[in-house]
């Protein structure tokens, strides 16, 4: 569940302020484009004044607070790019037409339709995953053999960020309590596939199956609305799975819609971001 900007520009420097799910792909993309991923509430070590309040509102506000303290009033070009739940995150941002110089949007595997009807099953999902381990490289291992994940590599890098210590079990738990954010699910994905054909900027939807696609995208894919890219051979977290074919796919998106030096005008960083 990530979200993340990129900034196409060649000569910018990658940011220090990657999260462990994006390390890999970010590696790949760092000399086209500058990566920003957001430590979502809730999710990883910040910490707010109620992190269970995942409500989509209050995601969306999130981000947009960090993209407008990072950049003012002078952003460069940003490509908003979410996976699954952050997808829905990156879809609002975008559909609230409140970040300057936005030109792009990713989403990575989430589908109204899809992520709607499998809401009904999300409890027991969760409470069928393995629940604690005895230690790190236990996890990792399991994320792998029996959990979403199909590489070991980016498992080892992603993983331990998702988990925290419990002193008092004495083993490795969920960082992020998903079951206890139920009230938020629906709002996450309800009308999301209009949200997506309505942002008023150069889209591209990463799936790892056509079967994804609900009614209002496969009308709006074959409308030529957005660009849609079926990446074979992984699971539901792609940029995980295949990091290095994953971050080829956001850089041909940045080349083919010309976005940063050779299309579209970069302002320099604002001051105190430039040192």
């Amino acid at each position: 569940m990530s979200s993340m900007c990129t900034r196409p520009d060649r000569r910018a420097p990658s940011c220090s302020a990657c999260t462990e799910e994006a390390t890999r792909a970010a590696r790949q993309m760092k000399d086209k484009a500058r990566v920003v991923a957001m430590d979502l509430r809730g999710h990883g070590k910040s910490t707010t004044s109620d992190d269970l309040d995942l409500s989509i509102d209050t995601l969306t506000n999130d981000v947009i607070a960090v993209i407008r303290t990072m950049y003012g009033d002078l952003p460069p070009a940003i490509i908003l790019v979410g996976h699954s739940m952050g997808g829905s995150v990156a879809v609002h941002v975008a559909s609230r037409r409140e970040i300057r110089n936005l030109h792009g949007l990713v989403v990575i595997d989430v589908v109204e339709g899809t992520a709607m009807a499998s809401l009904v099953h999300m409890q027991k999902i969760l409470s069928n995953r393995a629940q604690h381990f005895p230690s790190i490289e236990k996890a990792i291992e399991w994320s792998v053999k029996g959990g979403p994940l199909r590489n070991i590599e980016s498992a080892r890098v992603s993983i331990p960020s998702t988990l925290k210590y419990d002193e008092s079990r004495e083993c490795y738990t969920y960082r992020t309590p998903l079951e206890q954010t139920e009230k938020y699910w629906k709002g996450w994905y309800e009308g999301l596939s209009d949200k997506f054909l309505s942002c008023p900027v150069q889209k591209i939807l990463l799936l790892a199956g056509t079967d994804r696609l609900d009614r209002a995208l496969t009308i709006g894919q074959m409308q030529g609305k957005f660009q849609m890219v079926v990446v074979r051979h992984t699971g539901h977290a792609i940029q995980e799975d295949v990091p290095e074919e994953f971050a080829s796919h956001i850089l041909n998106f940045i080349s083919r819609n010309k976005i940063g030096p050779n299309g579209v005008e970069i302002p320099g960083l604002i001051k105190k971001w430039g040192h």
